[in-house]
């Protein structure tokens, strides 16, 4: 299945027991999504005396479109999917969902927030909390939600592990949860009784109270340090006694919640392994992503796995400072068409209104990464999409465009949450992209070039366009 993993370390994964929590850590590379396939379709071999129904599960919608693309006759008992998936199925079985009852419209959301500001504040003297920007407010809505918080006296006296730069000060929680409350209340009068982070709460209280056999006897868990811990504790919930969890991630690539680690579910492991290969990435490439994970936006990381460099030669990385964003684009374009001729590539972009710059421009059979993608198609081509989308996958080739600094980080996330906090988001997303890459990466800006990279110029080979 893919990754030339030696077969002692295979082993030590498929045989642990089948019955408990486990946690797999490694680094970009190392081979998880193969481990976790090979996990899988273990647990559900019916020639064994513990096998059962298995749930292999993810975060990113385009790595299940893969994982699929990668199923074979072993894992005739597996269903793969990714959580809020698992979620909406689990909770409509039980009909605690009602159609359309999810707020997914990120608009809608703030201005749901805006107005629960407005509320709150009409009850109070002016107050600077009542002028932060509405994204500071969706975080930490985000934020209680993924630890499964629901009681204001919890809230007052948690630690805020999970943010770097922007804290709410004890003083001011409790008109915070009003805040809280009052866009719950607003978003659940318009029929929206759930948004995508406090979905795992409800499937929690739902298993709590669920008398009936368990669907799943494994849950799988791949990518997991994408998962808040309130979704970890619900897939936790959602096995057996006699069943098993298994968690494969790398906390380096953490993009969806910050400093939060499989540790702040609270859940019983029996064991953690490590995994330092790294058997994706050339020599050339597993360098630069080392050195970005030992800036200082990654100081503190819990749990982070220091990988071993790969033997496997190649290029140095490219970084090309171009003239400006037209030429970049020329430039981005021109490359990625003529490799794709041989080569799996991608483009990798910070956001959806990047994409908007490209798309026009590249070859009619360029293939979107998106959260909707059913289906997975391999071999030579180009590929586009978020940072975000590309999480698990990996290309022969990836571009990154627009590695400026009036880009990276976010000037939007920087705005809202301090320069701190979106150098720790903008940094991880930076590894993923470049980690994506097996043999050759190309990265290009115009104007300054991002803070986020490695100064030393042993790192790269630098090109002028």
């Amino acid at each position: 299945m893919g990754l030339p993993l030696p077969i002692g370390r295979q082993k030590e994964v498929l045989y642990l027991p089948a019955r408990g929590h486990f946690v797999v850590l490694g680094t970009a590379g190392s081979g998880k999504t193969t481990l976790a396939i090979l996990r899988s379709a273990y647990l559900a071999d019916p020639h064994t005396d513990h096998h059962g129904k298995t749930l292999l599960v993810t975060f990113n919608r385009a790595l299940v479109a893969y994982l699929r693309h990668l199923q074979d006759r072993r894992l005739g008992n597996v269903v793969v999917e990714n959580y809020h998936r698992f979620a909406r199925g689990y909770l409509a079985s039980h009909s605690k969902l009602a159609s359309n009852a999810i707020l997914s419209n990120v608009d809608q959301r703030k201005r749901f927030i805006a107005k629960a500001v407005e509320q709150i504040s009409s009850r109070y003297k002016p107050h600077s909390i009542f002028n932060r920007p509405v994204d500071l407010f969706s975080e930490e809505f985000r934020w209680i939600a993924q630890h499964g918080i629901t009681d204001l006296e919890i809230y007052r006296d948690v630690e805020r592990i999970g943010r770097a730069g922007v804290r709410i000060e004890r003083r001011l929680r409790d008109v915070v949860w009003e805040i809280y409350q009052s866009y719950r209340a607003l978003r659940e009068g318009a029929g929206k009784y759930h948004d995508w982070d406090d979905l795992a709460i409800a499937v929690c209280l739902e298993l709590d109270a669920d008398a009936i056999s368990r669907r799943y006897r494994h849950v799988v868990i791949d990518e997991g340090q994408d998962f808040s811990p309130e979704m970890l504790r619900s897939l936790a919930k959602a096995i057996p006694p006699d069943g098993s969890l298994t968690f494969f991630g790398d906390v380096a690539q953490q993009i969806y919640g910050h400093r939060m680690s499989w540790r702040s579910a609270g859940l019983d492991v029996a064991k953690v392994l490590e995994f330092k290969e790294n058997y994706r990435n050339s020599r050339q490439i597993a360098r630069l992503g080392l050195a970005i994970s030992q800036m200082p936006y990654f100081l503190d990381v819990p749990d982070i796995v220091e990988p071993v460099s790969p033997t496997a030669d190649g290029p140095l990385p490219t970084l090309i400072e171009c003239s400006s964003i037209d030429k970049e684009i020329e430039l981005v374009v021109s490359q990625a068409t003529i490799a794709s001729r041989t080569l799996s590539v991608a483009i990798l972009l910070r956001n959806r209104q990047d994409e908007e710059h490209l798309r026009e421009r590249l070859p009619a059979s360029s293939i979107r990464l998106h959260r909707d993608m059913k289906t997975w198609l391999s071999g030579p081509g180009v590929r586009y999409g978020t940072y975000h989308a590309a999480k698990g996958l990996e290309f022969d080739m990836i571009i990154l465009p627009f590695c400026s600094s009036e880009r990276l980080p976010d000037p939007e996330a920087v705005a809202a949450f301090g320069g701190e906090d979106s150098m720790i988001q903008d940094g991880r997303l930076l590894y993923v992209g470049i980690t994506r890459a097996k043999t050759r990466l190309i990265m290009t800006f115009s104007g300054g070039i991002t803070p986020l990279l490695p100064t030393d110029a042993r790192l790269y080979k630098r090109v002028q366009y």
